[in-house]
């Protein structure tokens, strides 16, 4: 099995949101910025967004499927955005990612098949399942997290696990030593 990388620009980013539309569009979204595990992002319903008056959660708590730990998270602008744009408005117990009977989300086979489709489409290479959770992972590094917060986010249990698994690779490292001019 090939190992899968975070997209690590934001115009490829871009290019994948372009590339993907409704339900799968929405899955590489909340995938991104909510950084769950795919079997955890899959399991999602509307209601962990929205309360019973039909107005947003301020945090949606989902339960780790395999850690069994509750995980809370902050439902940003963005997700929010993309909820409302795939069409979820109001409470319902509807998962987000409903498979063609609709009584059960999609899998994670068939997860993988639409992410593979879409990075085709944007020409995207090294994209799996993973790929959101370490885009995530990395996206946080970038924007000024610590390895010991993303690591906590990502319930890893080392620092190391979480530098080798949001890909932080040579170039980030060179990067620090051509931009600091002290």
């Amino acid at each position: 099995m090939n190992e899968v990388q975070p997209i690590r620009l934001k115009k490829d980013i871009n290019k994948m949101k372009r590339a993907l539309h409704g339900r799968d569009r929405l899955m590489f979204v909340l995938g991104i910025n909510l950084g769950l595990r795919i079997s955890d992002l899959l399991q999602l319903k509307v209601s962990d967004f929205y309360g019973e008056n039909n107005r947003f959660l301020k945090h949606a708590v989902v339960t780790e499927e395999k850690t069994d730990k509750n995980r809370k998270m902050a439902i940003s602008d963005a997700v929010k955005r993309e909820i409302k744009e795939a069409g979820f408005t109001q409470y319902s117990e509807e998962y987000l990612f409903p498979s063609r009977k609709g009584d059960k989300p999609i899998g994670r086979v068939q997860a993988y098949r639409i992410l593979n489709a879409g990075a085709e489409r944007a020409g995207i290479t090294e994209i799996g399942t993973h790929t959101l959770r370490k885009t995530f992972g990395y996206h946080a590094y970038k924007a000024g997290s610590s390895i010991q917060t993303i690591q906590k986010l990502l319930n890893h249990s080392s620092e190391k696990d979480t530098i080798k698994y949001i890909g932080i690779n040579q170039d980030n490292l060179d990067e620090v030593h051509l931009t600091l001019s002290l």
